[in-house]
């Protein structure tokens, strides 16, 4: 437990305008207005600190983490300490599926890559109110089918692209998420995110920056040229940008069909969890 070219910029620059807010997270935001008041009471406000492992694997789930601001990132460890990425996340995004996929625990370390915030809720609170699982429920697996992609996608980008091409991937990944041309990342995280040795980041950095594609200064990577490096990323970061463009335009849609419904009726949030 917790111990640059984004997509939709103009909405993420809305959200980053008023800070703390659930409505940056784009699952949350395209929930009814009626199930979002609802809700609402039951969120809570958790800094995500660069480093911090917000799920440890056979971990209970007590809490869905649904991210405002930063990148978080899922490894699978192995006995020998070796570990990979194989799924990121931001403010398009929630922690803690198994939760309502009927598991109790994960598989997976998640560790935060990138400061930020997120509102966690409750498990056992979907539980309890049937109205508001369902409604909370198919944007949840909406977003499921869309990390599923993102973990196949990244295991043929294992297998078959060049350790240059995974970098880019992962820069551009990470960047679409925080609304920024920087990244606070050494070349130690990036090695155990892609599952390498660090003499190679070392190389690949270099090439980058020989380009004059990103600069890096102790921990930090500056991107120089985003269209430059979108040129040498594999064809696997097209093909989830246009996934995850297609769930946020598909969370957009849903909330502007909510916000269409009658006006909240007074007293709706008086009748809550018990």
């Amino acid at each position: 437990m917790l111990h640059s070219q984004p997509f939709l910029t103009q909405l993420q620059r809305h959200a980053a305008a008023t800070p703390h807010s659930p409505r940056q997270n784009y699952l949350l935001a395209a929930l009814p207005p009626e199930d979002y008041a609802y809700l609402l009471p039951y969120l809570e406000l958790v800094p995500l600190r660069a480093g911090d492992t917000v799920y440890r694997a056979n971990e209970l789930t007590n809490y869905l983490y649904f991210v405002t601001a930063g990148v978080v990132c899922r490894f699978h460890r192995l006995e020998n300490g070796a570990a990979a990425e194989f799924a990121v996340t931001g403010n398009e995004g929630v922690i803690g599926i198994a939760a309502f996929l009927s598991g109790e625990s994960t598989s997976t370390d998640v560790e935060v890559v990138s400061a930020g915030y997120a509102y966690r809720l409750r498990t056992n609170l979907l539980h309890i109110n049937s109205e508001l699982n369902n409604a909370l429920l198919g944007l949840l697996l909406r977003y499921t089918h869309t990390l599923i992609t993102q973990v196949g996608q990244i295991a043929a980008c294992n297998r078959h692209h060049s350790l240059k091409q995974r970098l880019c991937f992962l820069i551009l990944s990470c960047l679409d998420r925080i609304c920024s041309h920087e990244l606070a990342m050494t070349q130690e995280q990036i090695a155990d995110m892609l599952g390498v040795r660090r003499e190679g980041v070392t190389q690949a950095v270099g090439h980058l920056r020989k380009a004059g594609l990103i600069h890096c200064d102790r921990g930090h990577i500056a991107v120089l040229n985003r269209l430059g490096l979108e040129e040498q990323v594999c064809e696997c970061y097209v093909v989830l940008k246009q996934d995850y463009d297609h769930l946020l335009q598909s969370q957009r849609s849903t909330r502007n069909a909510s916000m269409r419904r009658a006006p909240l009726q007074h007293g709706l949030v008086s009748s809550q969890f018990g």
